[in-house]
């Protein structure tokens, strides 16, 4: 993909934090590459960025205009189109990591068409996949997995990858989400991949390496959300994993959107994932845990993480605001 930086994120009139994940983490991993927000009348939440009209981004030097937001069912609404269509009229390319696609709408096509513009459906992977083989790779290979979706799986890679950086590790980070795929400008969207080519897709993405190298694969999902368990699977024989961290949000009672599913345990997703993990790697362990702490104040993150580590026997940190380096200590 030929994503064009940097970018105007828009906003839409999203309302819930957790729906602007798109424009949130290209704000925090990424700012030198956004030059604002653009946001509706009604918008109630921010990425903390200037918001900014399209003809500003235009002589900030802007590329691309992002549509940041996630709404439920990923549909591109009719209010939106006359945002987009000023946005290629005004010189920039479309990036949609919604499911609807850009290229589904006669309108959007026609202007980037008249106008030599680009529509970047980033969710929707254009590449064919084999099925997968289970043959080992070489190099070494880290996924993260979750108690839940959207408890920081994407975050969690990005900083075990800045993590061993720091250490001086030869490392990749692999995206297989939307957000992530915008922000390292490649990888696939895992969960718009048929269900049969999951984890020949994840081969793909990491393939043989030098035997020092870490891939750090984004995980997706989790093995006991209804909704999203087959893609967590396939990513799990897919990577291969050696190392496996899981992610869980401290503060909810039950499986998102699933009023009636209540989470596991952190004991009980350790054992399902590397009792899954091990199809494909005998040797598959977690070797941590990441836990997103925003609902606590500093002092009970620690003591929480603390205490959840005492009693599983591994690192446990909130990668935001601790030093996720300690996990690394665990690597052989």
């Amino acid at each position: 993909m030929n994503i064009r930086s940097p970018y105007l994120l828009f906003l839409g009139d999203a309302v819930d934090p957790l729906s602007i994940k798109m424009a949130s983490s290209a704000a925090d991993w990424c700012p030198e590459l956004c030059v604002g927000e653009y946001a509706l009348p009604g918008c109630k939440v921010s990425a903390g960025l200037n918001n900014i009209s399209i003809d500003e981004a235009v002589q900030s030097g802007a590329k691309s205009f992002v549509l940041g937001f996630a709404n439920s069912g990923g549909t591109l609404e009719s209010d939106w189109i006359p945002h987009i269509l000023e946005a290629l009229e005004a010189g920039l390319d479309i990036i949609s990591g919604l499911h609807d696609k850009l290229t589904s709408f006669d309108v959007i096509v026609a202007k980037a068409k008249e106008l030599n513009r680009q529509l970047i459906d980033i969710r929707h992977p254009t590449q064919k996949f084999k099925t997968g083989t289970g043959t080992k790779r070489t190099g070494k290979r880290l996924l993260t997995v979750g108690t839940d979706c959207s408890v920081g799986k994407m975050y969690t890679s990005l900083s075990l990858k800045n993590a061993m950086d720091a250490r001086g590790m030869s490392s990749t980070f692999r995206a297989t989400g939307q957000c992530g795929i915008l922000i390292s400008g490649s990888g696939v969207a895992i969960d718009c991949v048929v269900s049969d080519f999951i984890s020949g897709a994840v081969e793909s993405i990491s393939p043989n390496a030098d035997e020092e190298h870490w891939d750090i694969i984004e995980g997706q999902g989790s093995l006991s959300h209804p909704a999203f368990a087959g893609v967590s699977l396939g990513l799990l024989h897919g990577a291969q994993a050696d190392a496996i961290v899981v992610c869980h949000a401290m503060g909810r009672d039950h499986m998102r959107g699933l009023k009636d599913y209540a989470l596991p345990s952190i004991e009980e997703t350790i054992a399902l994932n590397e009792a899954a993990a091990r199809l494909t790697n005998s040797q598959a362990k977690v070797i941590g845990v990441s836990i997103n702490t925003s609902s606590l104040d500093a002092d009970e993150a620690i003591k929480q993480c603390a205490a959840i580590s005492e009693r599983i026997g591994l690192p446990v940190v909130d990668p935001c605001r601790h030093d996720i380096g300690v996990m690394l200590d665990g690597l052989v």
